[in-house]
């Protein structure tokens, strides 16, 4: 029978499996003592330095300084759901406002398993080799049973995560429209005053995401692969409309002659949509990210869009509608959140949803009743 067990990792003296009345073969005797591999007063400055909460200005002159982590804790600080973080997270977008908007801002967007995550990485890795320095915004679903997040972005782009002009940040979906994050329209400003000029933010390819990533972008891109069998469905979406340009991705070995069959399919059908504001005419090609094929050719039409929209002054239009918008819709939110919040509305929410449920009340009387008492002064 074990009667004594001992594992002591700093002295490496072991002790395993002490039988009554034997020496276990396993016992060993005890060495040299060696020190710790961590020095405990540089560790305990760390956890300490970590545990000080930046100040706004802090954060502001950390991220105008290209320090990832002050840029980092400052997304964290305006992802949060905290009514106290407000005030300080507004601080820091306003501060960053003054040094944002120099940058180009990308929307890719595609069906699961178009191969957005290696296509954005094969763009990136071009991008930075060309001196521009990238940031990625990549939003991931989020589970409507445990409400959890992969957040897997980072290991699917290996090359572009070490690439130090690169900037890959994961975000949560949440409950947000369409699955894109909350706060991905703060993010931008805050990455824009860190120095990133290019921007590109991933969808998750559901739901509506593509419409409020489309109202916070300069050019929107829509990823297809061939042989899906979606070509024609693609050309009944109301995502044909929005897109600047159609990409057909992994054009590589047997896939070569369907890519091309379906980006002539896809040229025909962009025909029958109406001219865009822009002046733009959308292009359709394709490309292998596995192979890093064609990006150049994409980089170019992404480009060529950039000049036209600049010079006939739809670039900087468009930006300020967007900006319109987005106040519009943080105001919405607000009523929204401001509303279940209501104390009185907290209170009787449930009775109402049990007397809609049995049918002893309109939805809509329900509504305005639940209205009327949020415009009531709380107690």
């Amino acid at each position: 029978m074990v009667t004594h067990v001992e594992i002591n990792i700093f002295t490496k003296t072991f002790v395993v499996a002490k039988q009554t009345g034997k020496k276990s073969a396993l016992h060993e005797k005890e060495g040299i003592p060696s020190p710790p591999t961590v020095n405990a007063k540089a560790l305990q400055q760390v956890v300490s330095k970590r545990r000080i909460q930046p100040t706004a200005t802090d954060l502001i002159q950390g991220i105008r300084q290209g320090d990832i982590t002050a840029l980092s804790r400052a997304i964290t600080l305006i992802e949060s759901t905290q009514s106290q973080h407000l005030e300080k997270a507004n601080a820091v977008i306003n501060g960053c406002l003054p040094f944002a908007n120099q940058s180009l801002r990308i929307g890719i967007t595609g069906v699961p398993g178009v191969g957005k995550s290696t296509f954005i990485e094969a763009l990136g890795m071009y991008l930075t080799g060309l001196g521009k320095k990238v940031a990625v915004l990549a939003v991931d679903p989020s589970s409507r049973v445990s409400h959890g997040s992969i957040l897997g972005d980072k290991t699917r782009m290996e090359e572009l995560v070490k690439e130090p002009h690169a900037y890959i940040r994961p975000s949560a979906a949440g409950d947000s429209l369409g699955g894109v994050a909350r706060k991905t329209r703060e993010t931008i400003i805050l990455c824009e005053a860190a120095g990133f000029d290019t921007i590109i933010i991933e969808t998750v390819g559901v739901g509506q995401s593509e419409t409020a990533v489309h109202s916070m972008v300069d050019f929107f891109l829509l990823l297809k692969i061939a042989g899906a069998g979606d070509e024609l469905q693609g050309i009944k979406r109301g995502i044909m409309e929005m897109a600047d340009a159609i990409v057909i991705n992994k054009a590589d070995g047997d896939n070569v002659a369907k890519a091309k069959l379906a980006k002539t399919e896809f040229q025909r059908a962009l025909h029958l949509f109406p001219a865009k504001k822009s002046g733009w005419t959308p292009l359709v090609s394709t490309c292998s990210a596995f192979e890093k094929k064609g990006i150049d050719t994409i980089w170019e039409t992404i480009t060529s869009y950039q000049t036209l929209a600049q010079e006939n002054g739809y670039f900087e239009t468009k930006r300020r509608a967007q900006n319109e918008y987005w106040m519009l819709e943080t105001i919405q939110e607000q009523l929204k959140t401001t509303f279940f919040t209501h104390p009185k509305v907290m209170n009787a929410l449930a009775h109402y949803k049990e007397a809609v449920s049995q049918h002893q009340m309109s939805p809509f009387a329900a509504a305005h009743a639940l209205l009327e008492l949020a415009k009531m002064p709380n107690d």
